[in-house]
């Protein structure tokens, strides 16, 4: 299974189709973890995502009649999201994690939300067809694969932004080299290659502190409630988005390179959730994304067929001679 995701170009009419599928996936949701938690408390067990989608639909009729207005596959795909939620949370519990991470209703103001459809999903060079929604303008061109299965469909808002990622059965491939290189990641550098390479960090946030700063001021500053300081955290939402599209494009021209570059490549095994605790560089640490490269790299590596190999991390590698 590969995702792709790229950006959408809608006009105001399917902007609000995509308001209303968001608010009434974030509708089923929250009424389908108040279902589950009077349903246990009740009898000791709570009904599946089956179970409730069973029940929803038999209340559209009489209590939710705006609900026909939006794809059937927005609630349903919110109820099996609550279920993966309640596993995972469960599956923490049996571990001991010491943060469970219990379920919490979702509310408008945290952000718009995303929904998801599968069904009859068509894709082209510059569109695709949503159910419901119709077809939906792409502000890139190519990008999604036209011969591929397509499962399933997600679209989200982020900071006036529309994506849609497309989740295909396919079998990912991409090119390799042939070398070995070792590869040391840091916050001066993002990343340092054995070949002399060097990946500058782009510090995307430490740059923008300034701006970022006086924008939270601005919302601080604002009537609770109003149009101002609507527009205000949507300004600042703006900047934070920035950012992490600079960060973003860094991480991606880094771990393409290398994978591209290399056979096996091997890297040092790091804390970062214990680095963090470090007041003094948990800054630093979340601006560079040093946990989001190695994911990238490990998953890139593997498709293209190479090996990452990480070393121990008590190894005395800074106490060694580097010619040994």
């Amino acid at each position: 299974m590969r995702a792709y995701r790229t950006e959408l170009d809608l006009n105001d009419k399917q902007i609000t189709a995509c308001l209303q599928h968001a608010g009434a996936a974030r509708f089923a949701y929250n009424w389908g973890l108040r279902r589950k938690q009077e349903a246990y408390a009740a009898t000791g067990k709570s009904p599946s995502a089956v179970d409730l989608h069973r029940e929803l639909t038999a209340l559209k009729k009489t209590e939710f009649p705006w609900m026909y207005e939006v794809s059937k596959c927005a609630p349903q795909e919110a109820l099996r999201n609550l279920d993966k939620a309640f596993y995972g949370f469960f599956r923490r519990c049996k571990q001991g994690v010491a943060k469970k991470g219990y379920l919490k209703f979702k509310s408008r103001k945290q952000g718009i939300g995303s929904f998801s459809l599968t069904g009859a999903i068509h894709v082209t060079d510059r569109t695709i067809q949503l159910p419901r929604l119709g077809v939906l303008r792409l502000k890139e061109r190519g990008y999604f694969p036209t011969a591929a299965r397509i499962t399933r469909a997600t679209v989200s808002e982020r900071a006036g932004h529309w994506f849609v990622s497309i989740l295909t059965d396919e079998e990912p491939k991409r090119s390799n080299g042939v070398g070995i290189l070792g590869v040391d990641v840091g916050i001066a550098h993002l990343a340092t290659l054995s070949d002399g390479t060097v990946f500058e960090n782009p510090r995307a946030l430490k740059i923008k502190q300034d701006q970022v700063r006086r924008l939270q001021k601005s919302v601080s500053r604002k009537v609770k409630g109003s149009k101002n300081r609507e527009k205000a955290v949507q300004r600042l939402a703006r900047q934070h988005y920035r950012v992490a599209c600079i960060r973003s494009n860094a991480l991606h021209q880094a771990t393409n390179a290398i994978a591209k570059r290399a056979a096996v490549v091997g890297i040092e095994t790091l804390s970062v959730r214990g680095m963090m605790k470090n007041h003094c560089l948990a800054g630093a640490l979340s601006d560079a994304g040093l946990s989001e490269f190695l994911r990238q790299l490990e998953y890139k590596m593997l498709w293209a067929g190479g090996t990452v190999v990480e070393a121990d991390r008590w190894y005395p590698s800074s106490k060694t001679c580097s010619d040994c």
